[in-house]
Formats: C-alpha cells, structure tokens, sequence
C-alpha cells in the first residue's frame, strides 16, 4: 500500500492497482484520451491491455480517490548507461470533477516513492507545451526539460 496523503483536510489513499482494476483503469484512459480528442480504443480493449501490461511486471498503475478518480501509469525499463531501471510516465490523469483537490499531487508523490522502491535513477515523462497544468505540477516535483529554452521534440511514427 502506497502511504497515505492529506488532502484539503481528508485524507486520500492512492494504491497499486492490480488485475481487478483494469476495467475502472480502462475508462479511466478512455476518458482522458477522449477529452483531449486524441483517438482511442474502447475502454475494454484498454482494460484487456492493461491487465496484460500489468501481469508483465514492467508497467504500474496507481489509482487515487475514491472513484477511483485518477491514475498514474509508469513503465520501467533497464537503462543503457547506469545499472539502475528507468520509468517512464506514460500516463497521469485526474477526472475534471475532481481536479484541483490534490489528487495529481497525491499521485506523484506515489509514483516518485514507486520509482525510488523499484531501483529507479531517473523518472521521464512528456507533455505539450500548451499543457501548463501539467508543466506546474512536474516543474513543483523537480522534473526539468532539459538544456536551454527549446521545446523538446518527441518524435512517433507508427510501424503498420
């Protein structure tokens, strides 16, 4: 169990999801993919690959709230230049309803003690540059974006 949080006067408890969450982890991505119009499978596509993800032991769900109404998703990899793992933030995301309580605040702090309790030396993630929301929280958690005032580009193609 991840410790628990304070949050605005209650107390919120963010935890490791596991096999009997991914149809609530699912939606979750569903939701959050939908709201920023990107294109997505259906929340049980996401759920069956979750699970899989999950079973793998490289990929980490933690849930916050009591919906759950949050998610952070990190996957782990051995890195090239050190002998420790590095985790990338695939996926952070909080319900509007419930956003601005502390909950992306309480997941970061579980995914930063996750990282740390696996070994890792360093914690990756992407984000846009109009996404001001995200860049506050991460720049608070000590995340910078690297050398000099240019945006980092991230770069996809896809294979089929």
């Amino acid at each position: 169990m991840i410790p628990k949080v304070p949050n605005d006067g209650l107390t919120r408890q963010v935890r490791r999801a596991g096999a009997e969450d991914a149809d609530e982890i699912g939606q979750l991505l569903y939701d959050f993919n939908r709201e920023f119009d990107e294109p997505t499978p259906p929340p049980g596509t996401l759920a069956r690959r979750l699970r899989d993800l999950m079973a793998g032991g490289d990929t980490t769900v933690l849930l916050a709230g009591d919906g759950p109404d949050g998610l952070i998703v990190l996957r782990y990899r051995q890195a090239i230049w050190t002998d420790a793992l590095e985790c990338w933030l695939a996926e952070l995301y909080v319900a509007p309803a419930q956003r601005g309580r502390g909950l992306g605040r309480a997941l970061m702090e579980a995914a930063l003690d996750d990282a740390r309790s696996r070994g890792a030396d360093r914690m990756e993630v992407a984000t846009s540059e109009g996404d001001v929301a995200a860049r506050a929280l991460y720049e608070r958690f000590g995340f910078s974006k690297g050398e000099g005032e240019s945006t980092t580009y991230f770069y996809e193609r896809e294979l089929s």
